[in-house]
Formats: C-alpha cells, sequence, structure tokens
C-alpha cells in the first residue's frame, strides 16, 4: 500500500471519528470540528513518528498499534492542555472507536491482500498482490532464496 493512502486513511478516519462525536452530542458537525480534530491529528502524527510508520504503513504491529495509541494518548493530553474536556467515558469511547478504525482498516488490508497470496508466500494474482505486506510488514510476495521462513523459498 503506497504511503500516502495509509495516511489519508488515518487522517479521513480521524475526522470521521470527530464528526461523528460532534454530531451525537447535537453539536455542529463543521462549526468546531477542527478545534476538536487537531489533538488527536497532532497524536496521529506523533504516532506516525514513533511508529516509523512510513516503513511499514499498513502492518497492524507496529504502525497501526502505535499509531492508534499515539492519536489516544496524545491527543487526550493535548485535549487537557486546550482546556478541552477528557471525561473518562470519552477517552474510553474515542479509545475503542480509533483502535477500530486505525487497527482496524489494517486488519482488513491484512485480510485482503492474504487471499491472493498462496500458503507458499507466491502471489496468486501479481496484480493483486503487488507491494502487498503480511501482518509483520514483510513482503508478502518475497520469495528471497535467502529468508529462514522455509514456506518463502
Amino acid at each position: 500500500m503506497p504511503l500516502w493512502l495509509a495516511i489519508v486513511l488515518d487522517i479521513v478516519l480521524v475526522l470521521v471519528f470527530v464528526l461523528i462525536g460532534r454530531g451525537s452530542h447535537g453539536e455542529n458537525i463543521l462549526s468546531g470540528a477542527l478545534v476538536t480534530a487537531w489533538p488527536f491529528l497532532v497524536g496521529l502524527a506523533l504516532g506516525w513518528f514513533a511508529s516509523l510508520g512510513w516503513r511499514r504503513p499498513a502492518a497492524l504491529w507496529p504502525t497501526g498499534v502505535v499509531v492508534w495509541a499515539g492519536t489516544v494518548v496524545f491527543g487526550m493530553l493535548l485535549r487537557v492542555v486546550s482546556g478541552q474536556g477528557v471525561a473518562t467515558s470519552f477517552v474510553i469511547v474515542a479509545g475503542i472507536v480509533l483502535a477500530v478504525f486505525l487497527i482496524g482498516w489494517r486488519a482488513i488490508a491484512l485480510v485482503v491482500v492474504s487471499r491472493f497470496v498462496r500458503r507458499d508466500g507466491m502471489p496468486s494474482h501479481d496484480a493483486a498482490t503487488q507491494g502487498a505486506t503480511d501482518a509483520t510488514g514483510t513482503d508478502a510476495t518475497s520469495t528471497d532464496a535467502t529468508s529462514t521462513d522455509p514456506t518463502r523459498r
């Protein structure tokens, strides 16, 4: 998956989280959305840097988990610093929803990609697996003879 697409997906999903939250509280969805979103977007960026996400943007670990944790933890800390609310119920809901969004799309991508790669690691359809990675971010289409994994030879 291209790096830019993974970043755009993460940003869009954080914005969707913010818009759903504002709408569920009867607030104007667009007015003030950036005020609500900026702490989480900064947390998202910090999570990307902490996970070195550009190396394996679609990997569940470490990218997905660290990006999610950074988004929630730094997002909440920045909300406190900026005088926004951080009720316990909000922290729990935000953590769950952002996990489903930020880790969830990576899990779905892993399942989809794995359906196009045979058990021996060879692509079952070249176009569908081009640039695919497995859960660890390793190139799922690699046939490197020096691999220590006997299924990859």
